[in-house]
């Protein structure tokens, strides 16, 4: 008898890539994944920003319920903000604070933390293992690279030697040269010295009886001064040997030799060129057309799935399906393209009819005014800079000539600079169409026929007027920068899309008539996907192109 009764056999949930068991799911997607699949799946540019979860977090279960430490009979039920704690109804010393719903509190901070948690799937850890690669070829090489380096010391410290053997062979004949030298002058000196006072000594034996001849000798010779030359010595240095003034001691040889200081240099960083590379052309993903635009003129991203875009008298909230979620109207901004950008907070801020700068809330639902219009000049673009803030202002004015000026103003909405003329006193803008910042801090203007670059503290860096070669004239409308630092520019006059490094060399076309672009008017660059959004001003369609790859690791 089978006394465990009939076998039952489990199916257990594959992945839909491999046989792998399935832990997570995939919410955009709908697809089950297992472990190694999810890991792929979270930093795969094309799926990067999508919504992956446990398992189990696919249904929405009832959260289980947990008994209260301190009153084992009762459950937690509440939630204390103050001292962040779990509570049940008989804590008393929580009666006083603010408390929540436990289950309310845990789905707000669930959700909170999500994005902290995407973060370091899709990001944190694909660079974090791009270090530790690093760190792992760095031990493999580093005896290599020691042996390297004292096979190089070692050739140093011979140089080092022959210098100092050269040295001494040349002191060594040098020296004795000199002394030899001088030895020999002294020598000559001594012997005119000593045959002198042997002749007079040999006269005075010869005159010793012939007073006259005596006298006579003694006029001749000016008796004085040879008596003089007689008993002075003559004037010779005295030579010595070079010497060593303090004994050399081994040990302080050793130290000195020994004292290798090792220095860290920059902190270890993985830059977004060891990370990404450009793809060989860049590939349509999607498009969608914006239902309700006269003329599509500008796109400000948001996130992934929404963005604010406009034409001459709307802005509007949409999703990726071209749907709109909000709608502001009755701008009529005319030939203005840049008009609204997003703070760091989600707040929109924008353009009025009037010329004057407003905010509207994250949540769609307060509007008032940052900046009134100025009685000299009108507001053409603003952008809100994503490193620190501040929010960024070209003015135009054509009274009594036509000109523009950039204004920078902190979060405060205090006025902090301004930029008008470059380094010889002309003037920089003339009609601004598009404002936006550079990753390395730098500020690019399309102007009239050309786009103007200056460096956040205001001095002019380059004007771009386009590729060297062939071509017929810039006139550029909307752009954008890259994670990368390139500069992408709409052409109207070619209808393309250009593409320029930091410093304002051509790299390439990267989008034409020919791949199918018709009129591009505005872009804009999702640093989460890195994907680039065009928008096209004849058919009011907005498309979706990569045109950069993540290295695998």
């Amino acid at each position: 008898m089978d006394m465990l009764g009939s076998s039952t056999q489990c199916r257990v949930l594959q992945c839909f890539q491999c046989e792998g068991d399935t832990e997570y799911y995939c919410n955009t997607c709908k697809h089950d994944l297992c472990l190694q699949c999810k890991e792929e799946h979270v930093i795969n540019l094309n799926t990067i920003d999508h919504d992956v979860v446990i398992y189990r977090e696919k249904y929405e279960n009832i959260p289980k319920q947990e008994a209260c430490v301190m009153h084992p009979y009762r459950m937690y039920e509440m939630y204390c903000s103050s001292c962040e704690l779990p509570a049940c109804f008989q804590c008393k010393e929580h009666r006083k604070h603010r408390v929540l719903d436990i289950r309310t509190s845990y789905k707000t901070n669930r959700q909170q933390h999500r994005e902290i948690i995407h973060n370091i799937r899709s990001n944190i850890i694909y660079e974090r293992c791009y270090l530790l690669n690093g760190i792992k070829s760095n031990i493999k090489n580093c005896p290599v690279e020691v042996s390297e380096s004292l096979v190089e010391a070692a050739m140093k410290a011979q140089r080092l030697k022959n210098l100092i053997d050269t040295v001494i062979c040349d002191i060594k004949i040098k020296q004795k040269s000199f002394m030899m030298h001088r030895l020999n002058q002294q020598n000559e000196i001594m012997k005119r010295h000593l045959s002198y006072i042997e002749n007079y000594d040999n006269r005075f034996e010869q005159l010793a009886k012939t007073p006259v001849k005596f006298l006579l000798f003694l006029k001749k010779t000016h008796v004085l001064n040879m008596l003089s030359k007689i008993k002075g010595t003559p004037n010779l240095t005295h030579h010595t040997l070079l010497s060593v003034t303090e004994e050399i001691k081994l040990d302080d040889v050793i130290r000195l030799l020994s004292e290798v200081q090792i220095i860290e240099t920059v902190r270890k960083i993985p830059k977004n060129e060891d990370l990404l590379y450009l793809l060989s052309s860049p590939m349509l993903l999607g498009s969608v057309t914006v239902t309700g635009v006269e003329r599509l003129t500008h796109i400000c991203h948001v996130i992934s799935d929404k963005a604010w875009v406009s034409d001459m008298d709307n802005i509007m909230l949409i999703n990726t399906e071209g749907d709109t979620l909000y709608h502001l109207t009755g701008l009529n901004v005319s030939e203005l393209l840049c008009v609204h950008t997003v703070n760091l907070t989600g707040e929109l801020i924008y353009i009025d009819w009037y010329g004057n700068i407003n905010t509207l809330s994250k949540d769609n639902k307060t509007q008032s005014t940052l900046k009134h219009k100025s009685e000299i000049w009108e507001p053409r673009c603003v952008f809100c800079s994503p490193s620190n803030g501040d929010l960024l202002v070209v003015n135009y004015r054509d009274d009594p000539i036509e000109m523009a000026n950039l204004t920078r103003y902190n979060d405060k909405g205090r006025l902090i600079q301004m930029v008008q003329n470059n380094n010889r006193g002309q003037i920089l803008y003339r009609r601004p169409m598009c404002i936006t910042e550079n990753r390395n801090g730098d500020v690019i203007v399309s102007d009239d026929d050309r786009v103007v670059v200056t460096e956040r503290g205001g001095r002019h860096r380059f004007s771009y007027t386009g590729p060297p070669l062939g071509f017929v004239g810039l006139a550029p409308l909307g752009i954008c920068t890259d994670v990368m630092s390139h500069i992408l520019v709409c052409d109207d006059n070619t209808s393309s899309v250009h593409m320029i490094d930091k410093d304002g060399h051509f790299l390439s076309l990267i989008l034409t008539q020919e791949q199918g672009i018709a009129r591009p008017v505005s872009l804009s660059y999702d640093d989460k996907t890195h994907l680039l959004w065009v928008g096209t001003w004849r058919n009011n369609r907005i498309c979706v192109y990569r045109y950069i790859g993540r290295k695998g690791i």
